[in-house]
């Protein structure tokens, strides 16, 4: 290669690299919490790489053919030179390293230092190359600083293309047509993902934060136990400058703009929001620099935290008034203790602690009347990080991490003994609304859970000859102390519901004459201390076939092992082989055109509620009563309504636990097979010139297996005589487990249940034995094209955009269900019975077909930067669930309507007709408009900067969820909430934030 065509290739690297590294143009392999520089120059070179900064200086020799390379660079700014029989080879150069990338730097001989066509201005940023086959989006700190973004991770998330909020009342986002489950979250390679119900994350303000990496699919085998996506991040480091600053965050109660009471078609609300408000003060201060110059360095940050949002409950009869105020600190510290090996710590704590005083509320006269309650709310924990890199040799690097990830979730109230919590239904209240409010407390239960997670991992890169190999291990124990039960007497919780006598509802009975409702007094308790130990082996090669194509393959093998209080394994899977495979090729040979594509597979661990609430002795225990109407009594001179039961329904339902804990051969499948998920992904970019870029990719997924309980209630062997009970594992295939098996009564040996054909005893409402049925297999898969185009940031202006159609199609969302609102992970509704899911493929709940996102910032002078944040997506299908099935007299979840017959004693004399998802059609459109204006004066050594910003500037409140229950019990009639709205966008909000740096 020419000297000419070598800085050809890198100065039009620079321009790819400026034009697409910020909106998610895949990336060259590095390392979870750094990046690489790499490239070429003379054979036998010596290259230096220094961050003049902080001081670290890097030395390697190019190999024969003129390669190198220099793994695991803390992220930063650069200078890098080449040296030949003491002869500069080429300019010195300034590089940008960001997380996660490869940045390519081609250094030629002295002298070549300008092209025909293109201004050399002798710095390089990120550059994506030939190495590369990931998807992801790189937001800097200085980005964030830019856009008028709100300031939490999930925010971030959401720029990248693909990427949605979930719809169901738990929040969280899914990626790629994946359940909001199924995500992982690192800082500082430190896994902070919440492993008891993998929705959610330990979190540190934005400040803490230099840089994110949003992986959307295709990422390196170093990462695992995700099918979703991946929000990679690092904290921010010190440096030689002793820097420090402040930053004030306001968003007075006045700024957010309400949200709407809800009414049904007879004037009866049924939500009340109008009351509700928000109230926030944060202020952040830090300080950076050396301890010892150019070996030891700080960053320190506190944030003072004043929270006090105020909210009513939904009929409006009680208001809470919460306070949060408690503060964040974070560290990091970094040691070169020489310049082939560094020491970095980094620590955080997310402890908050909220107090919510309860008073009883008047909604027609605005009236706050007596303090009726103080609920406590214990959230978060501290986080750290070690990590040891070191340079081996010239071609051998290894990075060592151990850390620590806590989370605590506390809830209790003063009237946790005295009184029991009451829920009813928008149907319920329309009829028996009783003028008071329901219950004596507004917290249902006593909740205390301790997350802790004990990671450790090496990783290491070998440079031979064309070929990068990357290998490592990581290992976690993960380990929940958890305790819950309802409050009040009996710790019962009292559900009330709607139906017409005759009618059979929830748990099988049928509703008496006389009585038009009913009452589900439910018990759950459980404790206990469980653990989950999870590790991993990988090695990926990075082959340089040819100067303009690279072949990346990689294996992970992933095993997992979840155990019950005692510490015996419950659900134990190893050997799940995860192989990946990808390319790119520089179809120029000049880093302006590119093609590359991605096949892998990607495994998903089990959360720990399925050790607890499968293996801990848990005990749920359902009695229903007809409601005989209303108690009133008093308490703290506030008046209250508690439900009168009637007579019993049915008998006591502890299918779901009955408080013991039965013998585990029983309720596991003994050959258990993991939830995977294969993906192919197939991309093209270009440069358009030095600041413009374009690209389009398509991407595919695929959802092998689940892993969920089942009730199997019948044998090849001894039909309905061989009852096993609810067992986890893989619906739809065979399911080996301990049962009886010579008929007798006794569990004695392993026996194969074909769960495709046979596990389910069908009984009609005589309680006349049918047959058996199977259970359909699970189904989930995600087609997607996405087209991007960019504009990098010149001082003046820059644009991001991208559209993304997409189809998620299937009868299996994931782990959680959020068109039923299920949040306990692995433990869905889908598979309880075959009818549940008999029936239900069809568009997901996270189907969004279309999805537009522009974000940019325009410079009005040098002082006033105008910011925009658009986001449109089309709505998710409305589907209308029954409750029966045309086959046998279950009564629960199904995609079947009861429309004659209903109330006939004979199960099979009913008639129905099937309700196949999106068969009412979808939600509505969303769109939302952040806009920010930014002031920014700088001064001797510093930097004062003011932000406006108003987040849904437009204040649309479009519906993002509804009631989907057409019928929630087998009846005549459906139900009359049906399609109600019951979720909506965040009403208008505006933040201040001022900050200045000195």
């Amino acid at each position: 290669m020419s000297n000419t065509r070598t800085l050809r290739r890198t100065v039009l690297g620079t321009a790819l690299g400026l034009a697409l590294a910020a909106f998610g143009g895949p990336q060259a392999y590095a390392a979870n919490n750094d990046g690489s520089v790499a490239g070429r120059t003379q054979a036998g070179a010596t290259v230096v790489v220094i961050n003049p900064a902080t001081g670290l200086t890097r030395t390697i020799t190019a190999d024969s053919d003129g390669n190198y390379r220099f793994p695991f660079l803390p992220v930063g700014q650069y200078t890098i030179s080449a040296s030949s029989s003491g002869q500069q080879v080429g300019p010195t150069r300034n590089v940008t390293v960001a997380l996660g990338t490869t940045t390519t730097v081609d250094l030629g001989a002295a002298g070549a230092t300008s092209l025909a066509t293109i201004n050399v201005t002798g710095s390089v940023l990120p550059v994506i190359d030939v190495s590369s086959t990931e998807s992801a989006t790189i937001v800097s700190r200085a980005d964030l600083v830019r856009l008028p973004v709100d300031q939490n991770v999930t925010s971030v998330a959401l720029l990248a293309p693909g990427v949605v909020k979930g719809n169901a009342g738990f929040g969280g986002i899914s990626f790629g047509g994946s359940s909001i489950a199924e995500n992982a979250f690192y800082v500082n390679g430190l896994n902070v993902t919440d492993f008891y119900n993998r929705n959610g994350f330990s979190e540190a303000p934005f400040a803490f934060y230099d840089q994110f990496q949003v992986k959307t699919g295709g990422y390196s085998v170093e990462f695992g136990r995700t099918t979703g996506g991946v929000v990679n991040a690092v904290a921010r480091s010190g440096t030689n400058e002793l820097k420090g600053g402040m930053e004030i965050t306001l968003e007075p109660g006045n700024w957010h703009s309400r949200a709407d009471d809800q009414y049904d078609a007879d004037g009866h609300r049924y939500l009340t929001a109008s009351r509700d408000q928000d109230s926030l003060v944060k202020t952040n201060v830090w300080a950076s620099g050396p301890i010892v110059k150019d070996k030891l360095f700080i960053f320190a940050m506190y944030e003072a935290r004043g929270s006090s949002p105020r909210n009513t409950n939904n009929a409006g009869t009680t208001l809470t008034s919460n306070n949060s105020d408690t503060g964040f600190w974070g560290t990091t510290v970094d040691w070169n203790i020489t310049d082939s090996n560094v020491l970095q710590l980094m620590a955080f704590s997310d402890k908050n602690k909220n107090t919510g005083d309860v008073y009883s509320y008047d909604f027609d006269t605005s009236t706050i009347g007596t303090k009726t309650n103080k609920v406590f709310t214990d959230t978060g924990g501290k986080n750290w990080a070690l990590t040891w890199t070191s340079y081996l040799t010239n071609d051998l690097s290894m990075k060592l991490m151990y850390g620590r990830n806590e989370r605590e979730a506390f809830t209790r109230s003063q009237l946790d003994i005295d009184c029991n919590y009451v829920s009813a239904n928008n149907a319920f209240m329309q009829i028996h609304d009783p003028g008071v409010q329901l219950g004596c407390t507004s917290s249902s239960t006593v909740y205390e859970r301790n997350d802790t997670r004990k990671q450790a991992r090496a990783d290491f890169e070998w440079t031979l000859g064309d070929h990068l190999l990357r290998f490592g291990y990581d290992h976690e124990n993960d380990t929940s102390d958890y305790n819950r039960h309802y409050a009040g007497p009996g710790a019962y919780y009292y559900n009330l519901y709607t139906a017409d006598p005759g009618d059979t509802i929830s748990g099988g009975g049928v509703m008496p004459a006389g009585y038009d409702a009913y009452v589900r007094a439910r018990r759950y308790e459980i404790s206990g201390t469980f653990t989950t130990k999870n590790a991993a082996y990988y090695i990926e090669d990075n082959w340089q076939v040819t100067p303009n194509l690279v072949l990346n393959a990689g294996v992970r093998n992933d095993s997992f092992d979840n155990q019950d209080a005692a510490g015996n394994s419950y659900i134990k899977m190893s050997r799940q082989i995860a192989p990946r495979l990808g390319f790119s090729w520089d179809m120029k040979g000049d880093g302006s055109t590119k093609i590359f594509g991605n096949l892998g597979r990607y495994y998903l661990p089990v959360a720990n509620v399925i050790n607890i609430k499968q293996a801990g002795g848990l005990l749920d225990e359902r009695t229903y009563y007809a409601f005989d109407g209303w108690d009133y009594q008093t308490l703290n001179g506030v008046e209250y309504a508690i439900p009168k039961l009637g007579p019993q329904i049915g008998g006591v339902d502890d299918s779901q636990g009955d408080g013991t804990v039965g013998d585990l051969r029983s309720e596991v499948d003994h050959d258990m097979d993991p939830v995977y998920q294969d993906e192919a992904i197939l991309g093209f970019q270009q440069l358009i010139n030095s600041q413009w870029s374009w690209g389009a990719s398509a991407t595919y997924r695929r959802l092998h297996n689940a892993i969920d309980d089942m009730e199997i209630s019948a044998t090849a062997q001894c039909g309905e005589d061989g009852y096993i009970g609810w067992v986890m594992a893989n619906p739809g295939k065979k399911v080996t487990v301990w049962g009886d098996t010579n008929c007798d009564g006794t569990a004695d040996g392993y026996l194969t249940v074909d769960t495709s054909k046979e596990g389910w005893a069908m009984y009609d409402a005589d309680g006349n034995y049918l047959g058996q049925r199977g259970w359909v297999k699970p189904k989930r898969t995600y087609a997607a094209v996405e087209l991007q185009l960019n504009r990098a940031w010149d001082e003046k202006w820059s644009m991001n955009a991208s559209y993304t159609m997409s189809w998620n199609r299937g009868n299996a969302e994931g782990p959680v269900n959020s068109d039923t609102d299920f949040d306990d992970t692995g433990r869905t509704e889908n598979f309880d019975d075959p009818w549940v899911n008999l029936g239900g493929n069809g568009y997901l709940p996270n189907d969004r077909r279309h999805q537009f996102k522009l974000r940019g910032t325009y410079a009005l002078t040098p002082h006033w930067q105008l910011g925009a944040d658009v986001n449109a997506a089309s709505g998710g299908p409305i589907t209308g669930f029954g409750v029966g099935n045309p086959y046998d007299a279950t009564n629960y979840h199904s995609y079947f309507i009861c429309v004659q017959n209903c109330d006939a004693p004979a199960s099979e004399d009913r008639v129905y007709e099937r309700s196949p998802r999106g068969k009412y059609g979808r939600l509505p459109w969303t769109f939302t408009l952040n806009a920010g204006l930014s002031y920014i004066q700088p001064f001797d050594g510093g930097e004062f900067r003011v932000k406006l910003a108003v987040y849904n500037l437009l204040n649309q409140k479009h519906t993002t969820a509804v009631d989907q229950d057409l019928q929630t019990s087998i009846s005549n009639s459906t139900s009359d909430t049906f399609r109600q709205p019951l979720g909506f966008q965040s009403p208008r909000f505006t933040q201040l934030t001022m900050s200045i740096n000195f």
